[in-house]
This record gives C-alpha cells, structure tokens and sequence, in this order.
C-alpha cells in the first residue's frame, strides 16, 4: 500500500465515519477499486486504526457536549455509565456470540482468513447497506411525522433510560459482524424508534463507538501478530514494523481528515433529514452490488 493509497482511504473514513452510511463499506469497496486485499490482517488493521483515528477526531470535537450532557452532576455521569455498561454488555453478549455462529455455519473447519473473505465480500457488504438503509429509513420517517424541534425533542427527552440505551446495544451487536451494516446508522435509527432524541441518542452512539474501538484494536492486532507467525514459519514473513507505521500514519490521517468532516457536516447531521441518509445507503447498496457483479 502506498502513501497515496493510504491518504485516500483515510479521507474516505474521515468523511464517512461521522455520517450513518458505513464508513467500513466505503473503505472496503475504495480499497477494492484501488487493488489491496480488504480481508488481509495487514488491510483489516490498517481499517481498524482509520476507526481509531476518527475515534479521537470525535472525542476532541464532542468532548463540551459530552461533559455537558454526561459529566455536569454525580446523577448525570451515574445514569451514563449505567446505560454505556449496559450497552456493551448486550453488545458483547450478542456481538461475538453471532461472529462465531457465522463462522461455524459459513464454512466448516475453514482458516481464519477464509473466514474474513466472507465478512468482506461486496455482496454481503451490499446487502448490510440495504438493511441499515431500510432501518434509516423507518426512524427518518418516524422522525417526520412527529416533526418536533431539536431543541423541543431534547426537552422532551431529557436523557436516555435504560431500555433505549438497551436497545441500542444489542443491535451495536448486530453491526459487529457485518461491514456495511452501518454502526451510528443502525444505533442512532435505533434510539429514535424507541423514543430517544436524535441529538442525545448521537452523543451517546459516538460515546459507544470511543468504547467500543480499544478492544477492536487489541483484536487486530492479536489476529495481525498470528498471521505473522504463520507467514514466518511458510517462509514469507510479513513486515510488521511497516504494517504498523501504515497503520499509524492512517490514524493520524484519518484524525485530520475527521477533524474537518465533522466541522463541515456536524450541523447537517443534526439538522438534515435523517432519512436521506437511508435513501443514499439503499443507493450505495446497489453501486456495491454491481461492483460486485463487475468481480470486485
């Protein structure tokens, strides 16, 4: 992978993390179009610190907002460490669980790496934007029928209870194993069909995400680091000192370029109707399928 290659697909992660529409389908299929391998440990590290990076892009920018909603009183931060533990908690408990019934039923007895060919194959990748566009959807139009101000939502919904927060663990369980399922899509939709505020229900899904990346990184890197070992003893040794300074120098782009996105986007994602996000992952489904269709 070259610098240019790796500029690429940070800004592509940086423009894409911050809005529901699958940051990882969009690197998945860059990554296709530019000839690399989605499914190598070398290509699913790199994606995980293209997360990682805009994990810190999103703290620096909400961090006022989250200590505002989340860290102003005792019982504010209490009620939010409550629902983030109960949030991962189903996230893991339905996450992993799911991760290893698909390897069981895919293929029987297959490596590791044919396993991480399954989950990044554009017709799957495909059909996670279709589903996460259908339930993008369903919450926008909910959303317009009620046509409540931010402002009034929030008031209305002051914060998050334990069964909407819930909710929105289990189906951050559900995105685990489907690139293309889009993360903040399907928990933020998720939050509004159960009667959260969207702006409340977003702070608390990116809070999840800033959760939820640490370990995700520990397993690329224990899966990157097993892969080596078996590269080695074949005689084909994996250069891991350049794997992870690609890796670094992604994060750090993928900051950068998240920084910018969400300066640029911020007050359209809170303001602009939720369910055109949908109808523009239903879009991207189809181009996904046909690439696919093309042999991508």
């Amino acid at each position: 992978m070259t610098l240019v290659q790796l500029i690429i697909l940070a800004v592509v992660q940086g423009l894409a993390e911050l809005l529901p529409v699958s940051s990882s389908a969009h690197v998945i299929v860059a990554e296709k179009l530019l000839g690399l391998d989605p499914s190598s440990p070398q290509m699913t590290l790199v994606l995980v610190m293209l997360h990682t990076g805009t994990m810190f892009a999103v703290i620096a920018y909400f961090w006022n907002a989250w200590r505002n909603t989340y860290f102003e009183s005792e019982s504010q931060t209490r009620s939010f460490v409550v629902n983030a533990v109960w949030a991962t908690f189903l996230t893991m408990l339905i996450g992993y669980p799911t991760i290893m019934l698909i390897q069981k039923m895919a293929w029987k007895g297959a490596p590791a790496s044919q396993i991480e060919d399954l989950f990044g194959r554009l017709d799957i990748v495909g059909a996670a934007l279709f589903a996460a566009g259908v339930i993008i959807i369903a919450a926008g139009l909910k959303e317009v029928r009620q046509r409540v101000s931010a402002a009034a939502d929030v008031a209305r919904n002051p914060e998050l209870n334990l069964r909407q927060a819930g909710w929105i663990g289990a189906i951050q369980g559900l995105c685990l194993p489907f690139r293309g399922f889009s993360r903040s899509g399907a928990t933020i939709s998720t939050g509004l069909l159960a009667g959260a505020s969207r702006i409340r229900t977003e702070r608390f899904s990116f809070a999840l995400a800033v959760i939820l990346t640490p370990p995700v990184v520990g397993r690329e890197l224990l899966r990157l680091l097993k892969a080596s070992h078996v590269a080695a003893a074949a005689g084909h040794p994996i250069d891991l000192h350049s794997v992870l300074l690609r890796a670094l120098l992604g994060a750090v782009f993928a900051f950068l370029a998240g920084l910018l996105a969400l300066k640029w986007l911020s007050n359209w994602l809170e303001n602009g109707r939720w369910y055109l996000f949908g109808i523009y992952c239903l879009v991207a489904s189809a181009v996904v399928l046909y690439l696919h269709h093309l042999g991508y």
